[in-house]
């Protein structure tokens, strides 16, 4: 829950107050899995140390609600102001052992509910079933989570911390093979500086933490400090125009070094996404130029709203 508010930005509903918690922590969100267990160590003990007001306002509904199914026959002629978790805490005791909730709390009063107690059938169940349970609860969260965030690309990649992220040797190698054998230097789209073969890093135009993907479309090579520099901030839109330019003078090298059926795999990442019609489109420099304007644009502006910083420039072009 964290990573995905604060590492892709986004959004669990207007009404949702721990975003304001998660974004007062200032995570360093590194992917490594060492810094990722520091980060759950962090909230750990930011959860710890928040006084009680701030506890109970995080915890004043849902630990209720959630027992609301398996206690509805009871609940179904409670009165309808009648505030539920005034009334749950006694209920789930009560009924622990005919009705079987998932759990019981250890007061019987919720403003001094602390602890809760799992029933021992229910314990057993989730141990037994753990992947089925995993898989049920991530497909919820992704419905949950695309109701709130309807125009967010690839959301599915975004809902948890990754594992490990995909490495970019294929890229990497169609990067070295170009710079290797153009006729000119090619430069860097932000600094302007030539780029070497031997010392590069690739960059995300539209960041990763935006797009979540590798497509080479939106990879190009520029000097590892400018790459650290940009970090997941977009790009000023006055790169767009050099980008293209990059970008279709290495399709045109591709074409002359690879073989066609190299170059047809290599193709296919863009044609795909800038629905291009051809391989001939996509080397047509006004056919490119308007296919990246088309896609690039509107998910600026998507990135954007959803709270990546706009406008980045390169201080070395300055």
């Amino acid at each position: 829950m964290w990573f995905a508010h604060t590492f892709f930005k986004l959004s669990f509903g207007t009404q949702d107050r721990i975003t304001q918690r998660l974004d007062a922590l200032q995570l360093d969100l590194t992917t490594s899995p060492d810094r990722l267990a520091q980060n759950r160590q962090v909230l750990r003990d930011a959860l710890k140390a928040c006084d009680v007001s701030t506890t109970k306002t995080l915890m004043d509904f849902v630990p209720y609600r959630l027992l609301r199914p398996f206690l509805q026959t009871h609940l179904v002629h409670l009165e309808r102001n009648t505030a539920i978790e005034g009334v749950v805490p006694h209920l789930a005791r009560t009924q622990f052992d005919t009705l079987r909730p998932l759990y019981r709390f250890d007061h019987d009063d919720h403003r001094q509910c602390s602890a809760v107690f799992f029933h021992p059938d229910w314990a057993r169940y989730l141990e037994t079933h753990d992947q089925i349970i995993q898989g049920w609860t991530a497909w919820h969260w992704l419905h949950y989570m695309q109701k709130r965030n309807p125009s967010t690309p690839a959301l599915a990649h975004k809902l948890f911390a990754p594992s490990k992220r995909e490495a970019l040797s294929r890229q990497t190698r169609y990067w070295r093979d170009l710079l290797t054998h153009a006729d000119s230097p090619m430069r860097c789209v932000y600094s302007g500086t030539p780029l070497q073969a031997d010392e590069f890093a690739l960059d995300h135009y539209l960041p990763w933490s935006f797009i979540a993907h590798d497509q080479l479309w939106n990879l190009i090579p520029t000097l590892p400090s400018i790459n650290s520099a940009k970090s997941n901030r977009l790009p000023s839109s006055i790169y767009l125009d050099e980008l293209v330019q990059l970008q279709h003078r290495g399709l045109q090298v591709a074409q002359s070094i690879f073989s066609p059926r190299q170059f047809t795999q290599f193709a296919d990442d863009f044609i795909s996404d800038l629905q291009l019609p051809s391989q001939a489109a996509l080397l047509d420099a006004e056919q490119l130029r308007k296919a990246y304007e088309r896609t690039v644009n509107p998910l600026m502006t998507l990135a954007t709203n959803q709270g990546f910083s706009p406008d980045w420039r390169c201080l070395a072009r300055d």
